[in-house]
């Protein structure tokens, strides 16, 4: 669904938001989908090889660290 970019920036909704729409005494109302929370298992699901980053090596154990 296409909006004017003032009502955008005003309400938050930005390009490929998921919206929801209701009907109020006939009148169209949209409103930005509720985000999350997300469960470790959805989370899990959009990492694939592409967004996935390499390990990061952050030095020797300082202090009482145990690796």
């Amino acid at each position: 669904m296409r909006i004017p970019a003032a009502f955008a920036r005003e309400t938050g909704i930005g390009s490929g938001a998921e919206i929801d729409l209701t009907l109020d005494d006939g009148r169209l109302v949209i409103t930005p989908s509720p985000v999350g929370p997300y469960s470790l298992t959805e989370l899990l699901d959009e990492v694939t090889e592409d967004n996935r980053h390499d390990a990061v090596e952050s030095g020797a154990p300082q202090g009482r660290e145990a690796w």
